[in-house]
């Protein structure tokens, strides 16, 4: 693949075999953003197991500490009171049959994330072939799927997102914007890992974490020392 001017004098500044302690990585990596917006840093783990096998799918979601940077357009599928509290929570867009069908007949899907209300799944349902390949379908698992539509409205404001492996095997994160700096980026960045390390699937056999790096959008990827965490969860075990 041909990079740009930019991309190539970022590159250079990067060791390619070596593994960054992730103070440095997160230094590195705003170091070589060259891009006039705004990047998103974003985490790369590749783990050891196999998500062909439903027993060995890592999936979940968390609260970055410093949320990711992005305003998060939530919508609900709730009625009566649960409807009326995710509006007061702030939610974006709020409705039941009449979102169903409207996302049904127009393709609607302005919004980042989906919560719905249990009593609300045999409905919402009807859309998996709409929302599942976008990411967007709720799952209790992601915490979406809740009788407190209130609270996972706030919390997806507050940047909670969703983690999960792709087909080959690793998991694609947000952790921020290149303008929060090396420090809050470490907090996101340790929270994301804490929560992939705990959602170790009891399937999984060898090494879990194989590799992790992290990247601006338009930048190099910078690879990072992830020892700590295998530790971590070496003790968990």
């Amino acid at each position: 693949m041909k990079h740009g001017k930019k991309y190539s004098e970022s590159a250079k500044l990067v060791e390619r075999n070596k593994l960054y302690e992730v103070p440095e990585a997160m230094a590195l990596v705003i170091d070589t953003a060259k891009a006039k917006f705004d990047e998103t840093v974003e985490i790369h783990v590749r783990l050891g197991v196999d998500s062909r096998h439903a027993d060995q799918q890592v999936r979940g979601a968390v609260v970055l500490p410093n949320g990711t940077g992005k305003k998060v357009r939530v919508a609900v599928f709730a009625k009566d009171d649960a409807a009326k509290a995710a509006e007061e929570a702030g939610a974006d867009i709020v409705g039941a049959e009449d979102l169903v069908q409207k996302i049904q007949a127009e393709n609607f899907l302005d919004f980042d994330v989906a919560i719905a209300a249990p009593n609300m799944m045999g409905l919402v349902g009807r859309l998996g072939k709409v929302l599942g390949p976008r990411g967007l379908m709720p799952s209790p698992k992601a915490g979406t799927v809740t009788p407190d539509v209130a609270k996972a409205v706030k919390e997806a404001k507050a940047g909670k997102i969703e983690y999960r492996l792709d087909k080959t095997n690793i998991i694609h994160c947000p952790i921020g914007k290149v303008s929060f700096g090396p420090e809050k980026l470490v907090e996101n960045f340790d929270a994301i890992m804490e929560a992939i390390g705990r959602a170790r699937p009891a399937a999984a056999k060898g090494q879990y974490i194989r590799s992790c790096a992290v990247a601006a959008t338009m930048g190099p990827g910078v690879k990072v020392n992830f020892t700590r965490f295998l530790n971590m969860q070496a003790k968990a075990e």
